[in-house]
């Protein structure tokens, strides 16, 4: 199994073909919305491009120098659109989205805690790991191992908003999952993208109880339509809920 980890430190083999024999958290939603998309491969947009850009530019900003990028007003513009034809690029990122991503990296990182606790000495960045949960084999990156915990770095619309909406993008279910992985607690480092406000969110025992129970029922339906052993297929998946 070392060897495989060792593997997955490349990016390209973490998301790629061997990295793809292993459920992550990022499969959670899928398995438990909608299972027919499970496996699709997941087209890059802004979402996607502004998270990649925010963690190269704290973890790897060797990596956020060579993001390319498009100065224009918006995706509709023919300027934006010939420079993608031109490179065959999908999608690209435009300058006015790239500095807003770097005031959010200046805002956190000029908090001393939040400075001295990404930079300690001895921490890991983009660590990957797997362990068998449940009966399956998953896979996490971790941010920021250090000797006590993982920091996962976010950002948010709405800080305050943050604990609310949490278990809605599968936070919970992530901290479980990293728990299992890593055997630290995942905790969370948040700057507001509107307002530069910076939060640290430490998960209860009861919000990754709530993450395992995610795992379980998304196991459920892996297993069902997915594993080896299947014997069943997603084509016969429906909803079967009762309205209250």
């Amino acid at each position: 199994m070392d060897k495989v980890i060792e593997r997955l430190k490349d990016e390209k083999e973490y998301y790629g073909e061997l990295g793809r024999n292993y459920l992550s958290n990022s499969d959670i939603g899928t398995l438990l919305s909608n299972p027919a998309d499970f496996m699709k491969p997941r087209e890059d947009n802004k979402s996607l491009s502004d998270g990649r850009y925010f963690h190269q530019l704290i973890l790897e900003p060797e990596r956020a120098i060579q993001t390319p990028y498009v100065d224009v007003s918006s995706r509709n513009t023919k300027e934006y659109k010939m420079y993608c034809e031109d490179r065959n690029l999908p999608f690209v990122m435009l300058k006015k989205e790239m500095e807003e991503i770097e005031w959010c990296v200046k805002k956190m990182l000029s908090n001393i805690v939040f400075y001295d606790e990404i930079y300690r000495e001895g921490n890991k960045f983009e660590e990957p790991n797997l362990a068998m949960i449940h009966g399956v084999m998953w896979k996490g990156r971790a941010d920021i191992v250090t000797d006590e915990m993982i920091i996962d770095l976010k950002t948010t619309s709405d800080i305050n908003k943050f604990k609310y909406s949490a278990k809605n993008y599968n936070y919970d279910s992530q901290c479980y999952i990293y728990q299992q992985l890593f055997g630290k607690p995942l905790v969370f480092f948040v700057v507001d993208k509107g307002t530069g406000q910076l939060g640290i969110f430490r998960p209860t025992e009861n919000f990754i109880k709530g993450g395992e129970l995610k795992v379980a029922k998304a196991i459920e339906v892996y297993n069902k339509y997915f594993s080896p052993d299947s014997i069943d297929t997603v084509d016969n998946y429906y909803i079967d809920e009762e309205l209250l």
